[in-house]
């Protein structure tokens, strides 16, 4: 992907994020919008890596896949590379489509909130008991889909989170192309642009990038590879990100005290290919120590 195209995917993005967020704030829009990039993000690299395993099979379409074991051979390898697990019906195009359909007024067939909510909690229940749930842990808690800032009924917040997802949908993420960073990069975007409509608040889940480059060299000045990257205010991520562009980081370590930023940063690693055992960000370490 040039990077006229990643700047065109960033607008697209951020045009999205505007048009659909009618009256809420940007700052209160951004853990939807950013939520369901995610979503849309382990969909598609689920579909990926699922379809690379189905290659030698008769259907090699991972969407077609019905048979039992077949479903069960792939979780456990999705479990152990991806750290997370999506069956077909849980993938993003098919609730999109779903929530798009054309149906009656009085009909509720493209009725989608409860749905899409247990397929957010399917994925963080599908990594218990595995080396990944810590890291998947409630990562969707900040999305509530019964909330009235999305719309006044049912079938208001239904037609606002079904356009949502129809949009994203429309969005090719470039995943199977080398440059991974593509997606994180335009995700950095999106938290910078809710950074600037948040205004002070901001500071606590965002460290502006020319602040964060400077930092990043001064760190890594006269080094190719650094063994642990660390933060004690992680916020986003951000800083930590981009010090992996400057050297070759061996793991990533943070700790961030407001919830939904702990969140952000989770999200924000693993947009950037960061495996799951190569991060490690904790909230509120200083206060268990303190209180302890």
């Amino acid at each position: 992907m040039t990077e006229e195209q990643k700047q065109q995917l960033e607008r697209q993005l951020w045009k999205i994020a505007n048009e659909l967020r009618g009256k809420m704030d940007a700052d209160e829009f951004r853990d939807y919008i950013l939520g369901f990039i995610f979503y849309k993000y382990l969909s598609d690299k689920q579909q990926l890596f699922a379809n690379a395993l189905l290659e030698t099979e008769e259907i090699k379409d991972y969407r077609q896949v019905k048979d039992k074991e077949d479903l069960a051979a792939i979780q456990g390898e999705s479990l152990e590379k991806l750290g997370y697990f999506l069956c077909p019906g849980e993938l993003f195009s098919a609730i999109a489509q779903k929530g798009n359909l054309k149906v009656d007024e009085e009909a509720t067939d493209n009725f989608i909130l409860e749905e899409l909510q247990k397929i957010l909690n399917a994925i963080e229940q599908s990594t218990m008991g595995n080396e990944s749930q810590e890291d998947f842990n409630k990562l969707f808690e900040d999305i509530d889909l019964g909330s009235t800032k999305l719309g006044r009924t049912p079938k208001a917040r239904n037609v606002l989170i079904a356009k949502v997802l129809a949009h994203l949908d429309k969005i090719d993420f470039h995943l199977d192309q080398v440059d991974t960073d593509v997606l994180g990069d335009a995700y950095e975007y999106l938290i910078a642009q809710f950074a600037s409509g948040a205004g002070k608040k901001a500071g606590e889940f965002y460290t502006p990038g020319q602040v964060s480059r400077v930092l990043a060299k001064i760190v890594t000045l006269d080094k190719k590879r650094v063994r642990n990257a660390y933060d004690p205010t992680c916020g986003s991520g951000s800083l930590l990100l981009r010090i992996a562009k400057e050297v070759e980081v061996g793991a990533f370590f943070g700790q961030e005290l407001n919830r939904t930023t702990y969140n952000l940063a989770r999200m924000n690693m693993i947009l950037h290919d960061v495996h799951f055992s190569c991060f490690d960000i904790q909230q509120e370490i200083v206060r268990k120590i303190l209180d302890s």
